[in-house]
């Protein structure tokens, strides 16, 4: 299939041309570098009330990059495990290993020793940095896998903080909050003895080119596979020209605040801190957004102009009696992603502060922005709106032919912004790309006649917990594991709150099965979103079909 109508290009706002230059950076490298030269005294992240200006980033990443070259001897294209949260230290590391020209493994903090060591094995790393509150899972997988030669960089919550603050932070993360498990490996770097020494070195300068690997990001894609998704320079450049071609007539260079209570370690929140650094915002890092009455009070004394977050976050802001003492009277812009945003939840967020719920659409495989409503919608649009520019987006039948607008297919995206490849996966590349470079997404939906996409269900059997994806597969794997159950099929629930809540159906081979027996079994498996928070027993088989697979289809249906 050819080109098709970009009938989305006659809803463009005013300004926003219909292509982007794809050329105008060779890689994340030179617009970082360009930033910190533009912006070098600007404030580039805060964090609990500490900031770096862009010229202390650039120096830090740079003693970070040259440290990894040099001390740990890692050469272009070894991939860096990142297991942050979001800390000053994320960006330190997130540029400087960039700089050096190495591939960036963003790592979730709270997985367990199962799902980290996958990533680990699956990825290659040769390195990683860690903070001390999650080493004792890294422990496990070492001791567990001895053949993994990894060099370990640790570092403490306050370690980008003044000296005095440091201290008092780091004391009370230990001492008080008990928040540090013990644990032991041998042979770590902290890190910042890595930026002391990084500060006698050099940085090499490495040629990145537009194709080379920025980062692995991973997902579990159309099975319960944990995937690492090939971001290369290109795409993230791409995706961070189509954002800032959308977002540029409301926002100005170097005058932004932007808060971030994403973790950077997810594909939206990595890009959207992209696209703030490009445009020399001040990003403002939130490290538990979870703790609503910290990040309220963050809230309260920043004047910051731009947000992004999930449709079940802006509902728990908006439900805090504290968030009334919020000045929102400097936004600009609050962008929503992740999940479906809910009419109720946008029509109070405009209620309270005056600006629109901008809802957009993407996935790890689009680096990952696809389309986006308009900044200055009036009201929730139930869509998620236009393609961005040098995107195009159709949705297609089984056959990969386009369907009519206002019908329903599978949405398939062509774009700079698409990814390179799975890592490792050249059987899963070929299932989700078309033989003329569609990829196929696995959600379902359709193209009104103006070119709004409309998402209405999932291909896939993906259950959408609060805007991270669990995969049925895995939960039923860890499920299965256990000596009483027999046959198990994990769904989502709808749920105000999340979204969706995974529930299991467990047909029991021990009559004496309990629902906390499963509960406690998936805990030490699972990262907490993934644990089943429903627990069904039946005691018929589950619906199956011919060749024995499980309906969950028709489980759904019975919910």
């Amino acid at each position: 299939m050819g080109n098709i109508e970009k009938v989305w290009l006659n809803q463009y706002p005013e300004g926003i041309a219909p292509e982007i230059d794809v050329h105008a950076y060779a890689s994340l490298q030179e617009v970082f570098e360009r930033s910190c030269e533009r912006f070098a005294g600007r404030p580039a992240y805060a964090n609990m009330g500490v900031s770096m200006t862009y010229q202390e980033l650039e120096h830090a990443s740079r003693a970070f990059g040259a440290f990894l070259q040099h001390k740990l001897g890692m050469k272009k294209g070894e991939r860096l495990a990142i297991m942050l949260p979001n800390l000053l230290q994320y960006p330190v590391a997130l540029f400087g290993a960039l700089r050096a020209g190495f591939t960036v493994v963003n790592t979730n903090p709270q997985y367990t020793a199962r799902e980290l060591e996958h990533q680990l094995k699956d990825s290659g790393a040769t390195a990683i940095v860690v903070l001390e509150n999650f080493a004792h899972t890294l422990e496990e997988v070492l001791r567990k896998n001895p053949e993994l030669r990894l060099r370990v960089i640790t570092t403490e919550v306050g370690d980008m903080f003044p000296i005095v603050k440091e201290l008092l932070v780091n004391a009370v993360v230990r001492y008080v909050k008990h928040m540090v498990p013990q644990w032991h490996i041998p042979d770590t770097v902290e890190f910042n003895a890595a930026l002391r020494e990084g500060n006698h070195l050099t940085l090499d300068n490495v040629a990145l080119a537009p194709d080379d690997i920025a980062f692995l990001q991973y997902t579990g894609g159309t099975t319960g596979v944990a995937k690492g998704v090939m971001l290369t320079h290109a795409n993230l450049v791409a995706n961070v020209q189509q954002l800032g071609a959308w977002i540029a007539r409301d926002l100005v260079d170097g005058e932004e605040v932007a808060v971030i209570p994403l973790p950077l370690y997810h594909v939206y929140a990595l890009t959207m801190t992209l696209v703030n650094m490009k445009i020399g915002a001040q990003v403002v890092l939130i490290t538990n957004p979870r703790e609503l009455a910290d990040f309220i009070d963050t809230l309260r004394r920043t004047p910051f102009t731009m947000m992004i977050g999930v449709n079940t976050l802006y509902a728990a802001l908006l439900n805090h009696p504290d968030f009334e003492q919020v000045d929102t009277g400097h936004v600009k812009v609050a962008a929503a992603g992740g999940m479906a945003v809910q009419r109720v939840v946008a029509q109070r967020w405009k209620e309270r502060t005056g600006v629109p719920l901008v809802e957009g659409y993407g996935l790890t495989e689009t680096a990952p922005v696809v389309t986006s409503n308009a900044l200055d919608i009036i009201d929730w649009t139930g869509t998620v709106g236009l393609p961005l520019p040098s995107t195009e987006v159709a949705a297609m039948d089984d056959q990969g032919r386009v369907v009519p607008l206002g019908e329903i297919g599978e949405i398939c995206v062509r774009g700079p912004q698409v990814m390179k490849a799975y890592w490792n996966r050249p059987d899963e590349t070929a299932k989700v790309f078309t033989a003329d470079g569609w990829l196929r997404t696995g959600d379902v939906g359709s193209m009104d006649e103006r070119g709004f996409v409309k998402i209405t269900d999932r291909k896939k059997d993906m259950i959408n917990v609060s805007g991270f994806k669990v995969f049925p597969n895995e939960v039923e794997d860890v499920v299965a594991m256990h000596p009483g159950v027999l046959e198990v099929a994990a769904v989502g629930e709808p749920d105000e709150m999340s979204g969706e809540l995974v529930k299991i159906v467990v047909v029991p081979k021990d009559p004496a099965l309990a629902e906390t027996d499963l509960i406690d079994h998936c805990r030490k498996h699972l990262t907490a979103y993934k644990v089943p928070k429903i627990v069904e027993f039946r005691s018929d088989p589950l619906p199956k079909t011919n060749i024995g697979k499980i309906l969950r289809r028709e489980l759904r249906r019975k919910i």
